[in-house]
C-alpha cells in the first residue's frame, strides 16, 4: 500500500494541481480529488459543487469564459496535518474583453488519504487565513 502524501508532499500535490489547472486539463486536476469532493465557491457567489462531475463541469465552464487564464499560487502553505492554504493571483482576460483581469484570492484545500476532499475559495485573504488557522487547530 502506498503511503499517503503529508507535509511537503501536500504542498507539491497542490502545486501540481495548479499546473494542471493552468493547462486546463480537467482530468489531471480531478486526479487530485476524491470522487465525492466538495468545491465551495459560495464566498465568491458561485455556489457549492459536490462531487467530481460537478467540479469538472464548473471548471470547464469557468475556463471557457476566459481567453487567457492563469492561477498563480503566490504562497502555498501547509496549515494543518491535512490542509493547504494557497494565496493566489488569478490573471486572465474574459472573452470579448480587452481589459486584463487580476484578482487576489485564497484557496483552502482539505486532504484525506492524500486527495483533496474539500476546496474552499475565499475572496478575502484574511478570512481564508482565519479559516486555515481554525482548521489547523481542529486537525491537532
Amino acid at each position: 500500500m502506498a503511503e499517503r502524501p503529508t507535509g511537503r508532499d501536500l504542498v507539491d500535490v497542490t502545486r501540481r494541481r495548479f499546473e494542471a489547472g493552468n493547462r486546463r486539463d480537467a482530468d489531471a486536476v480531478l486526479s487530485f480529488y476524491a470522487p465525492d469532493a466538495v468545491f465551495d465557491a459560495s464566498d465568491a457567489g458561485l455556489g457549492i459543487y459536490e462531487g467530481a462531475d460537478a467540479i469538472r463541469a464548473f471548471l470547464q465552464d469557468w475556463w471557457r469564459s476566459y481567453e487567457g487564464y492563469e492561477n498563480v499560487p503566490d504562497e502555498i502553505l501547509q496549515v494543518g496535518e491535512e490542509a493547504v492554504l494557497v494565496i493566489n493571483t488569478l490573471l486572465g482576460r474574459l472573452h470579448g474583453s480587452s481589459e486584463p483581469l487580476q484578482q487576489h484570492n485564497a484557496y483552502l484545500f482539505e486532504f484525506q488519504d492524500g486527495v483533496i476532499v474539500r476546496w474552499t475559495a475565499f475572496m478575502d485573504i484574511d478570512e481564508a487565513c482565519a479559516a486555515a488557522e481554525t482548521l489547523a487547530e481542529e486537525q491537532r
